[in-house]
């Protein structure tokens, strides 16, 4: 050793230092690499991609040859740096520190952090470039990683730890929080849609459905002609037909199969044959579940029953696709606007409004594990109708019941505690 020149061996360390800067870089390039991205890369054609996909499969044959040889490589510096102290300074206890020192802060600084940092931030580039290194060094020193990993695994066994390959499948709600952190798209309403799909398996059928007492339906029982003015004012393209009250429910009318009737004598028998019979849904079927629901019985209507098989609502297609891109349809004219706002800075709402959309429109933070609607919110809290000028404080805001009927509220005015500070 005493007959390499200094440069030579000056060069070594240098080299040294640089192959464990490779494999610092390659275990956190590879390691952060987006699976995904990889496997839209791979599919794409790109080798480097598909090399680093089937080496992240193998994550312990993987670590195995890149620690193997990132130690090993760290060992031989030390080794190398002390010779090269001990040729400058001497064999003493002083130069075998100072070789410790320097060997360990240039590891630390040029081998380590620095090629780390640049690999984190360029994880794809980096996995694509050295996966066929990678890969090369696995075929060569194949046995040694196997005799390793023989260690590892007993090691793990006598730990009792379950060897486990990470598969990179993401849950639903890594795939929301993946969606609200997205900078991909500028408009934040793809990201609220993208939300709210994920979302769906989170609300039920009663959560969007059109209360009962809002349906609108004809009654065979009723004198033919105000049942004609019905179908003639009606502001649904299919509307719920029944006879005697909606406990007798016949089925769904598309009103559009009732115009070529209208030109010749049309009756009650008649009208009958365009019905189609109802199709049932249970009111706590998750949102998601019912959208593929409509799509395989091929309907867009459903009759929303409770346990006991009575009649609770109507849901349609356009209430679940809403929950997605919000509201694009219009009211009926009898349907008066979810909230009014006054000058105030208070809302005027329905108490038949449910407790989500209302959150969502203004803001608020209104419990909805239990009842669905605001009425249904005051009635459990009261345990019993309130009368007219009752107030509440709860929530975030300040509820005064305002018009009453006999058997619900009808109107609440909202206020937020926040508006009613100012």
């Amino acid at each position: 050793m005493n007959d390499i020149p200094l440069s030579l061996l000056f060069l070594s360390l240098a080299l040294l230092l640089a192959i464990s800067a490779f494999f610092s870089m390659s275990e956190t390039g590879m390691m952060a690499a987006n699976r995904f991205r990889l496997k839209s890369k791979a599919a794409a054609g790109s080798r480097g991609a598909a090399r680093a996909l089937s080496l992240l499969g193998r994550t312990d044959k993987l670590l195995g040859v890149i620690l193997l040889g990132n130690n090993f490589v760290n060992s031989a510096a030390a080794s190398l740096s002390t010779v090269i102290v001990f040729r400058l300074f001497g064999q003493n206890e002083l130069a075998l520190g100072i070789a410790t020192l320097a060997v360990t802060f240039a590891i630390l600084v040029f081998s380590e952090a620095t090629p780390k940092v640049l690999a984190a931030n360029h994880a794809l580039k980096v996995a694509e470039r050295v996966s066929l290194p990678l890969a090369l060094l696995l075929k060569l020193f194949y046995p040694a990683v196997w005799f390793v990993n023989l260690f590892v695994s007993a090691l793990l066994n006598l730990l009792r730890v379950r060897e486990k390959q990470d598969s990179g499948q993401l849950s639903a709600q890594d795939l929301r929080l993946l969606a609200l952190e997205s900078t991909r798209f500028d408009q934040a309403k793809h990201r609220s849609m993208l939300v709210n799909l994920f979302e769906l398996e989170g609300f039920t059928v009663e959560d969007v459905m059109v209360p009962r007492r809002h349906i609108e339906a004809v009654d065979l029982a009723e004198p033919w002609p105000d049942l004609l003015d019905k179908l003639h004012t009606c502001h649904h393209s299919r509307i719920l037909v029944c006879e005697n009250g909606l406990e007798n429910l016949i089925g769904i009318l598309h009103v559009r199969k009732v115009l070529h009737l209208l030109r010749e004598p049309l009756d009650a028998a008649r009208l009958r044959e365009v019905v189609r019979e109802p199709y049932f849904v249970p009111a706590t079927t998750p949102l998601f579940t019912q959208l593929q629901n409509f799509q395989e019985n091929r309907r867009r209507v459903g009759v929303v029953v409770d346990e006991y098989g009575e009649l609770m609502g109507l849901v349609t297609l356009e209430d679940i696709l809403e929950v997605v891109v919000g509201d694009f349809t219009t009211q009926a004219p009898d349907q008066e606007a979810h909230a009014r706002r006054d000058a105030d800075g208070s809302f005027m709402v329905d108490a038949s409004q449910s407790l989500r959309e209302l959150n969502r429109e203004l803001g608020l933070a209104l419990p909805t594990d239990g009842p669905k609607t605001l009425n249904g919110l005051l009635a459990e809290h009261f345990g019993d109708i309130p009368e007219v000028g009752t107030c509440w404080k709860m929530h975030g805001c300040v509820v005064e019941i305002v018009q009453v009927g006999e058997r619900a509220v009808r109107r609440v005015r909202l206020t937020p505690l926040a508006k009613r500070a100012k």
